[in-house]
């Protein structure tokens, strides 16, 4: 017979009767589950997304830039990320920390299991002395406890060791810590006359930038944007616009400052320049003064009478280009000065060319400062830029030699031009002529210091005029929906995960165990019929059986009686044969009362116990010891009647027993012998059906030598007893044939589940 063809389909409906018979674990689970969310929504704080963008500006220095929209299809450069760079930099947030206080975070009880963020109205605060928390490594605990009586218990803790427990002083107090001076006041939010408990935890500012850094999030919007966006999620979305607000200000604050570096610089520079050029004048104002008191000299206007058009002409380039020369001059001086090595260049010089190197000179310098700042001067990057520095501010020197040697030879041809035409005045008082000398000097320098007034101002407007890099497209705003899953939310999932569990735990014990459960895993592990299953008793013996009993045991062991009737359709059918796969299983049990239960159909029966290695029926039924089945096996001095004993219920007349007797030494000898045939003959003559208990199959072959002597095999699995090994065994021998007209029996079962009696309390089985 082929083995039962099983779908691969999942029994729902046997799933769900397995799982309802433990309906009280799901109930734990789910009650457990539920309590557990909902301690979590009381502890844990709901969070808010804080969010801003800023929009970076910038002058667009890329080539592409000259070819209309066709850079765009590149995306934003670099310097947006440089500018993310910046803003998320540690100095930033260090800035921050100090500014808003925020290496002092508070937290404050507002029930049971609940605690608040507070800011920035929070009722208790520490207060570090001076210079603390520019170096604090350690991150202080304070708990404060303040009572209706206005006094207060604190407790402080760094590394898990307590530096201060102390009860009932007043506040303010100062302690002193290993890590320097502490004050504990009240603020002016603390409630008058109220209990309050607060949690005070202070840091460093590094370590608090540490740890705001890796919570700030701050990325461009797109590939092709120039927006940075910048998130924070915090149970305290004050808090949240707070920080985000003050780092945006910062940045610009230190853009504004970038900007105006090279303005500052140029600043100072026509500031010294003036300063020189005003005494010069002054010098120069005083000679002309002395020299036309000197030679008697009144209208210096009457020079312009001496003078052609043509002297006309060549003085004003003449005092031009030697104005130009005197620029070019101090520019070069202040280039060939090593202390202004890596100072920004001012942009005096009138050349276009000259300006638009020396910008490029200046805008690369700011971002090797920028750099600086965050970098030191060993990092790669920082290393090329300066070589890059270095090499330009060599150009830039050179060009300005060579305009300064192109501007001098113009100098010098004019002065040729000059001489030659003041030698055609020789009529010319040489007095007169020097004054004029005296004069273009006064004019040069004049002209120099209105230039230099000019350039002043410009400045001055530029400094007055910057504006930061970062424009704010939204300021901090905080998002209206929580971050994460609200409190119902994991109160449905914390439902979802307590009806989850029991069948996982089910699961799990049941691939750790290994063991039958149910008559459905019989059944579909075997193809062996199964005969009946037996439930639990409360019978404080192991006869249960009985004319006038009708208890859920009873009537099985009469359902199991009547299938087994069924199975003798021969008839000469009179020998059932009762095995197990296992001890412990209650095969001696099922063989005494289904032999009951056949003798009250009042029919001759008899119960013999081949079970000869461990034999129970005497035991079980508190038979007298005397001669046994091993005693008539061993000799010829023994006959049946010796070892046929009454059983000791009077309400079963028709039950004898055979009991197994002492246990020989050689039991599988015993069990093959020919006086085994010899009994069974004279039993099946004496009596109308014999039950017989054998040994358990899985661990000894004595039952199949007795096979050879039934008619039946009935073989008793028990529920979280047998393994599901033991049941590949069982439909091995089945499909083997090794048993006669084996079926199964499932013991074990819950009075409950058949037939509609209930179970009792306190049932076991046997």
């Amino acid at each position: 017979m082929a083995k039962k063809n099983h779908s691969d389909l999942i029994d729902i409906r046997a799933i769900f009767t397995q799982y309802a018979s433990k309906w009280y674990l799901f109930v734990i689970s789910v009650i457990g589950c539920v309590l557990l969310g909902l301690v979590y929504c009381r502890m844990h704080q709901t969070k808010y997304g804080v969010r801003a963008n800023v929009l970076i500006k910038q002058e667009n220095t890329s080539p592409l830039a000259q070819l209309g929209g066709l850079g765009d299809l590149f995306g934003s450069s670099g310097y947006v990320d440089d500018e993310i760079f910046v803003i998320s930099s540690h100095s930033l947030y260090r800035d921050v920390i100090r500014d808003l206080g925020l290496n002092r975070t508070h937290w404050v009880k507002t029930g049971f299991l609940k605690k608040e963020l507070a800011y920035p109205n929070f009722p208790i605060d520490v207060y570090p002395a001076e210079g603390i928390a520019d170096t604090l490594r350690t991150a202080l605990v304070f708990r404060v406890e303040v009572g209706d009586d206005q006094l207060a218990n604190i407790k402080i803790n760094a590394k898990r060791t307590t530096l201060h427990d102390v009860e009932g002083i007043k506040l303010p107090h100062t302690f002193d810590t290993p890590y320097g001076k502490f004050t504990v006041d009240r603020t002016q939010f603390y409630p008058a006359g109220q209990e309050v408990t607060s949690t005070v935890v202070v840091t460093g500012y590094h370590a608090a930038a540490e740890e705001f850094a890796l919570e700030i999030t701050s990325e461009i919007a797109n590939k092709r944007s120039n927006v940075i966006e910048m998130g924070y999620n915090t149970p305290n979305p004050k808090l949240g616009e707070a920080l985000l607000g003050d780092i945006i200000n910062k940045y610009n604050e230190r853009g504004v400052r970038e900007n105006n570096m090279q303005s500052q610089k140029t600043a100072e520079f026509i500031g010294q320049r003036l300063a020189l050029l005003s005494q010069d004048l002054d010098e120069a104002e005083v000679s002309i003064q002395q020299f036309k008191e000197s030679n008697g000299l009144v209208d210096v206007g009457a020079e312009a009478k001496y003078q052609t058009e043509r002297r006309g002409e060549l003085d004003a380039q003449l005092v031009a280009a030697e104005t130009q020369l005197e620029i070019i001059r101090m520019v070069k001086e202040f280039i060939a000065n090593p202390a202004n090595k890596y100072e920004l260049i001012p942009t005096t010089i009138d050349s276009e060319a000259v300006k638009r190197i020396i910008s490029e000179y200046n805008s690369m310098l700011i971002e090797r400062n920028e750099m600086l700042r965050t970098v030191s001067e060993n990092n790669q990057a920082v290393r090329t830029l300066t070589g890059r520095v270095d090499a330009m501010r060599e150009n830039i020197a050179q060009t300005v030699q060579q305009y300064y040697d192109n501007v001098a030879v113009t100098v010098a041809d004019l002065k040729r031009q000059m001489g030659s035409t003041g030698s055609r005045l020789g009529g010319i008082p040489g007095q007169e002529r020097a004054a004029m000398d005296l004069e273009r000097q006064r004019a040069i320098k004049q002209e120099l210091y209105i230039f230099l007034r000019q350039r002043e101002e410009e400045n001055a407007m530029m400094m007055a005029n910057a504006t930061p890099k970062g424009l704010i497209v939204d300021p901090p705003y905080t998002l209206k929906k929580p971050i994460g899953m609200g409190n119902l939310t994991i109160l449905v999932l914390m439902f979802i995960l307590g009806l989850f569990l029991p069948p996982v735990y089910l699961y799990i014990r049941k691939m750790i165990r290994n063991r039958v459960e149910t008559r459905d895993e019989v059944e579909r592990h075997t193809a062996a019929p199964v005969l009946g299953e037996m439930c639990t008793s409360t019978h404080a013996g192991q006869l249960v059986v009985s004319p006038t009993d009708t208890s859920s045991v009873t009537e099985l062991f009469r359902l199991m009686r009547a299938n087994m009737l069924f199975i003798f359709n021969e008839a000469n059918d009179k020998v059932a044969l009762i095995t197990s796969s296992r001890s412990g299983e209650g095969k001696t049990f099922i063989s005494i009362n289904l032999a009951a239960s056949l003798a009250l159909l009042n029919k001759r029966v008899v119960l013999v116990g081949m079970d000869i290695r461990a034999p129970k029926i005497g035991s079980y039924l508190n038979l007298p010891k005397g001669k046994g089945l091993t005693q008539f096996l061993a000799g010829n001095d023994t006959s049946i009647d010796d070892i046929i004993i009454k059983a000791p219920e009077a309400d079963i007349p028709n039950l004898d027993v055979v009991t197994a007797g002492p246990i020989p030494p050689n039991p599988s000898e015993l069990l093959v012998s020919k006086r085994v045939e010899e009994m069974f003959e004279e039993l099946r003559r004496r009596y109308d059906y014999i039950i017989v208990d054998s040994a358990p199959i899985g661990m000894v072959s004595d039952t199949f030598a007795l096979n050879r002597i039934a008619d039946a095999s009935i073989l008793v699995t028990r529920l979280n007893v047998t393994n599901m090994s033991d049941l590949d065994f069982i439909e091995e021998i089945y499909q083997d044939n090794r048993l006669k007209k084996l079926s199964l029996v499932v013991n074990g079962t819950k009075s409950n589940k058949v037939y509609g009696y209930g179970r009792a309390k306190g049932a076991t089985t046997y």
